[in-house]
């Protein structure tokens, strides 16, 4: 409901100022919505095996509405801009409604307990850096590094795509929406295959690191290609195999959580990642004006970096399996 009122303000937005405050309420409820989503599902499985089919789930379904929302957004916007921030807010009123009344009650501590004086330090913004020093072992810090590195270069190449088709293949904001739309469909069969099959199939710690050379690839092909056909088409490719990406981490991640700790480590997985989001819009913005490919170029770093990391973190994971007595 918070994100919906802040879409209000900013749909009502006339100078920088009002645009920046509005964002950043935006912000704060979207941040804090994604963390006990996650929470919510990890607190919630009955099992790892159906935590990691819920938390793949979640992240298919993020990722693919996401790119049907661009679409949406999109066709709305060829017929009046503030169209498409009606729709979004009516969108997110209707998400809080229905959170309230289908989700069960999974709280360890009770609203009136937030209130007393010892628990208030929770309102920390930074508490989750703060209390990472209970579980952030040598091992489980390379796994977030990777978190960040995945999405500084997802945000910094995502941020980028939707301004340069505009920039150089002159792309309205309707055949935009349609190729995320199309984006969308590739990724939800992505999700429903390729990820699913990893995630049984397969070790994710040794299987992911292949996902990201992928990626990484795909982002050198945007690098090099600049006609419209090849370049649409390792964009999709990478915008797919990302997909794929999330939900193998967040299912690494929720591996590793003891049950006691789980909200607090999925708050810190979403506070690095927002992290890391924060950096690639700034970067985009930044490099983009220096050449409009240097963003790409500096995605494909974060993402060969972070396969490079997700490696590390594969053998030093396997010989501490080893090094454990049967």
């Amino acid at each position: 409901m918070g994100y919906g009122l802040g879409q209000i303000l900013f749909g009502l937005s006339k100078t920088e100022l009002a645009f920046i405050v509005a964002r950043a309420l935006t912000g704060i409820f979207c941040g804090g919505c994604f963390v006990c989503i996650m929470a919510y599902i990890v607190n919630t499985a009955p099992d790892g095996e159906t935590r990691g089919r819920w938390l793949t789930t979640s992240a298919t379904l993020q990722t693919v509405c996401g790119a049907f929302g661009y679409f949406i957004g999109g066709m709305l916007g060829e017929i009046f801009p503030h169209l498409a921030i009606i729709f979004q807010v009516g969108f997110l009123f209707s998400a809080g409604v229905i959170f309230y009344m289908a989700c069960s009650e999974d709280a360890v501590m009770a609203v009136s307990e937030l209130k007393k004086k010892e628990n208030r330090k929770g309102f920390n913004p930074f508490v989750s850096f703060i209390n990472a020093k209970s579980f952030l072992t040598p091992v489980f810090a390379l796994l977030f590094m990777a978190c960040l590195l995945q999405n500084l270069g997802f945000t910094t190449f995502d941020q980028t795509f939707n301004y340069y088709i505009r920039d150089q293949f002159n792309f309205s904001s309707g055949y935009n929406g349609i190729l995320k739309g199309i984006m969308g469909l590739i990724t939800l069969a992505a999700n429903s295959t390729i990820c699913i099959w990893l995630i049984r199939r397969t070790d994710i710690r040794k299987s992911s690191i292949s996902v990201f050379v992928i990626c990484s690839l795909s982002m050198l092909g945007v690098v090099v290609f600049s006609q419209i056909i090849p370049f649409v088409i390792v964009n999709v490719l990478f915008f797919a195999f990302h997909s794929v990406s999330l939900p193998l981490l967040q299912t690494l991640v929720a591996e590793d959580v003891k049950s006691s700790q789980s909200s607090l480590v999925m708050g810190f997985y979403n506070a690095v990642r927002s992290l890391g989001g924060i950096a690639g819009a700034l970067f985009s913005g930044l490099l983009y004006t220096a050449g409009p490919k240097f963003p790409f170029i500096f995605g494909f770093g974060a993402f060969i970096l972070a396969a490079a990391l997700l490696l590390l973190y594969w053998r030093k994971a396997e010989a501490k399996a080893a090094a454990m007595p049967l």
